[in-house]
């Protein structure tokens, strides 16, 4: 809604906010020209001691020590007294702004601080002669030789760095190699080192990976390893003399869904209005009404409003168990639902003619009629003839003297749907009576439920890190598609928001985000001295406002200091938790002036999966382009489809599974002596699902001759590897892949630059999945749901994804949608002939005689 300009000077820090861009800009500009106009008066009035500073350049330079960022200037300038040096290493210096006049009068030496083409063509030297000076070095580090990507991310050293890993690139090794590098050539102390990793296993793992290449203990190394929250609290402990009193959820992997879940229990009990508004989120807005023209096409749009695709049509169910043709029906029928209003749905009524009319709604107490129209407020539908049969219909229950009403899709654009229903209703004497939240929570899917949670939770942690507002959530809530439903999110979060905010007080303890807000606010007022001069962060993807702020206020607090990040924006997968993947994205323009790497040789996949799953999440044009090369070769069709029948509405995954694992036990058994040796008597398998409640083991994955199992989430699975995966539910649906209820607008509420790919951290999602494996993946898909992501993946890899029974019988391809299967079907004259089994959706058909060869 506003800009804000902030300055940072030495112990304080100026906010000027509620700017317009425009003034925003201008006034940023007005201060770097102000600034250096300054800088270059301080310069011209102490030319006596230039020569000072040009034998400090020298120095650097003509010994070709050390990579030379600005900062490492700017630092050789520092050590040289007087107003003119300290111009000339102030950060804000802006070398294209110098006069020519006093540009002419600089000695040559400061070129390397005029010119940035200069100390680039130093740099791209100095790179080329560190690769053969320290040869040996990288060929033996971290117990492997590092490819050249890796060597280069290790000798580089700008003020900021972001070296963009591929999965199983060597990131963590890349980290070891940089600390180890550094301290060899001696251009920071041990303690100057600051590692930040973003859990225990990751910071412990760092640690004894790094003792271990300096050949020192773990207890014994200076370099500080650790995690965003124990920085966080070792800040405030040492400046308040006491560690930060954290609440007792905080540490509990479900405490803060529970501690949500008794507020929200709470409320509903206490609040009247509160618990109305919760009761019909639940009930009437389970997704997001969003118009067609959104969408790619047609059957994109029926994927989403549907909750299944059974037999080849969408459907979509509502509470009252009646199958509605559109989610504003589906809205009407769960209105009538949670107040207990009795209806039929399409109920035949004769006209008196020939035909009979089918009303959207029929209520019996009062034999009241009721239709709604796609229609907009000009009475104009994008159906063909849709208006005149509309007007057919209200002459047809006039004509009969039928009690009638309607409302319409203009309606709920303007958020008077609902209400025009109720209003309707009481008219009528029709009873309207809402159920009770008990009978709510038990007709619910627990999903949908779950869902709304993870939202609030997600939410919650933007609303407190951005200091959002009510009225900023609202004024958001007009942006979206589905205004009624993002405004009622909108004053349901807010408050929620301010019940966790209440408890917190009320309690005197924080949670991990405050804790780290507040170890910002000590470093960022100078209460906190920080030894850091370099930064190195994991996993850079996850990193969230909160503690980017953590970063950026130690880098800044002290002179000289620079940030080295390290991770894969295609695994972003943590928005739930609060991460923000255009920290990453935009690392410059949240960081400053920066390098920017490449890590793209993997370790773990095959070639054929590496290069197909990057080609798959690179179709998202915001994700940055990398180019994937395997040190394993590809394996020919390493990557097959086994579409499962349904039965009774859903296949059973869990058997499909236990019979694939049993047939790969067998198969692997048959040829043990090509991969069983010394070092493992068993190949690794996971079997990774996006949601829990399809784990097929229930907690318990069974043992196997060959193969050892284990069975998690695709969330969980990240950072993992395994020679095999199985992927289940690799199929169509709100709890399929992708997940139709993850992309969920809502988010666009707190998150200041929301994604506008469909599906984007999905598509990350399915990546990390499918990246697991270095042998091969099965993908389980319901046969007549098969995902979208299937489809991409045969587009992209073609005949290298092959399709099966669970026995490993060939499947026959349909070579028109991809994902269908070509089955034997007769003509009425008893003919035979092959069609597709994803039929009427793929219409495809050939002669029985047709022999497809693969």
């Amino acid at each position: 809604m506003w800009h804000t300009v902030e300055i940072r000077a030495r112990g304080r820090t100026d906010s000027l906010s509620a700017l317009s861009g425009d003034a925003a800009t201008q006034l940023a500009g007005d201060l770097h020209s102000f600034i250096n106009t300054h800088l270059f008066g301080l310069i011209a009035t102490e030319k006596d001691r230039l020569h000072e500073v040009d034998e400090r350049l020298r120095e650097l330079t003509e010994g070709n020590r050390q990579y030379l960022a600005q900062v490492d200037l700017g630092r050789a300038v520092a050590e040289v007294p007087g107003a003119a040096a300290a111009a000339l290493s102030h950060p804000l210096l802006n070398p294209d702004m110098i006069p020519a006049g006093l540009k002419a009068s600089l000695p040559a030496s400061f070129a390397m601080i005029t010119d940035p083409g200069v100390r680039h063509a130093y740099n791209e030297a100095f790179v080329r002669s560190e690769f053969i000076k320290f040869q040996s070095f990288f060929d033996d580090l971290d117990r492997r030789s590092f490819s050249n990507q890796q060597r280069e991310a290790c000798i580089r050293l700008e003020d900021n760095n972001l070296l963009v890993a591929s999965a199983g690139s060597g990131k963590s090794a890349t980290m070891v190699g940089k600390v180890a590098y550094v301290l060899d050539k001696q251009l920071y102390r041990p303690d100057e080192i600051l590692l930040l990793a973003f859990n225990r296993n990751a910071a412990d793992e760092l640690r004894t990976r790094i003792a271990a290449q300096l050949q020192v203990a773990e207890d014994a190394l200076e370099c500080r390893v650790t995690t965003f929250h124990a920085l966080g609290r070792g800040i405030i402990e040492e400046v308040e003399g006491r560690p930060p009193q954290l609440a007792n959820w905080v540490d509990h992997p479900a405490g803060e869904t529970r501690v949500i879940e008794a507020i929200i229990q709470n409320l509903v009990e206490s609040d009247p209005e509160f618990a109305r508004m919760w009761a019909e989120l639940l009930v009437v807005h389970p997704k997001a009404d969003i118009p067609i023209e959104v969408f790619d096409g047609e059957a994109d749009y029926r994927r989403y409003v549907s909750d299944t695709l059974g037999k080849g049509s969408a459907t979509i169910g509502s509470l009252s168990a009646v199958i509605v043709k559109s989610l504003q029906e589906k809205k009407i029928a769960n209105w009538l639902w949670l107040h207990s209003v009795a209806f039929e749905y399409e109920r035949q009524i004769d006209d008196g003619s020939v035909r009979h009319l089918h009303p959207d709604f029929y209520y019996p107490q009062t034999e009241t009629v009721h239709e709604h129209f796609a229609l907009d407020a000009d009475g104009c539908s994008p159906l063909a003839d849709y208006a005149n049969h509309a007007e057919n219909k209200r002459q047809a229950y006039r004509r009969n003297e039928i009690d009638f009403f309607e409302t319409t899709s203009a309606q709920a654009s303007d958020e008077t749907l609902l209400s025009t229903l109720e209003s309707e209703l009481v008219r009528r004497s029709i009873p309207v009576e809402r159920k009770s939240y008990a009978e709510i929570t038990k007709a619910l899917d627990p999903v949908v439920i779950k869902h709304y949670h993870q939202l609030i939770s997600t939410c919650l942690k933007h609303i407190r890190a951005s200091h959002l507002t009510l009225d900023i959530l609202l004024e958001r809530a007009k942006t979206l598609h589905d205004k009624e439903r993002a405004k009622l999110f909108a004053r349901l979060v807010w408050a929620i928001t301010q019940g966790y905010s209440r408890k917190l007080e009320e309690t005197r303890r924080i949670d991990f985000d405050s804790m780290i807000a507040d170890a910002v606010q000590l470093v960022e007022s100078g209460r906190y001295r920080s030894p850091y001069s370099l930064i190195l962060v994991d996993k850079f993807q996850d990193i969230s406002e909160p503690r980017a702020n953590l970063v950026k206020a130690l880098k800044q607090q002290k002179a000289f200091s620079k940030v080295f990040a390290v991770g894969d924006d295609w695994q972003s997968i943590y928005r739930f938790a609060g991460s923000d993947i255009t920290i990453f994205t935009r690392f410059e323009a949240n960081f400053g002036t920066s390098w920017q790497g490449r890590l793209e040789q993997t370790y773990r996949c095959n070639q054929l999966i590496a290069e197909t799953a990057a080609k798959f999440v690179q179709r998202n044009p915001e994700q940055i382009k990398k180019s994937v090369r395997s040190t394993r070769p590809a394996v020919s069709r390493s990557i097959r489809v086994i579409p499962i029948d349904d039965k009774r509405d859903k296949p059973d995954f869990a058997v499909a599974c236990q019979r694939l694992l049993e047939r790969l036990d067998g198969a692997l058994g048959g040829i043990a002596n090509r991969w069983r040796d010394e070092k493992r008597d068993k190949l690794k398998v996971l079997v990774l699902w996006r949601y829990n409640v399809l784990d097929p083991f229930e907690g318990r994955p069974p043992s196997f001759a060959n193969i050892e199992v284990a069975g998690l989430s695709f969330h969980r699975a990240k950072g993992l590897e395994a020679d095999y995966t199985v992927l289940l539910d690799v199929s169509e649906g709100n709890y399929g892949v992708p997940s139709r209820i993850e992309d969920d607008e809502l988010l666009n509420l707190v998150i200041p630059r929301p994604e506008t790919f469909a599906y984007a951290e999905e598509r990350r999602l399915f990546y990390v999945a499918l990246t697991r494996a270095s042998r091969g993946v099965y993908m389980l898909t319901n046969r007549r749901q098969p995902s979208r992501y299937i489809k991409e993946l045969c587009e992209i890899a073609g005949d290298e994804v092959r399709f099966e029974t669970v026995e490993g019988a060939e499947l026959s391809q349909c070579p028109a949608c991809l994902v269908g299967q070509l089955v034997e079907r007769r003509n009425e004259d008893g003919s035979k002939f092959r069609g597709c089994n994803q039929f009427p959706d793929c219409k495809h058909t050939e002669p029985k005689s047709v022999v497809r060869r693969r």
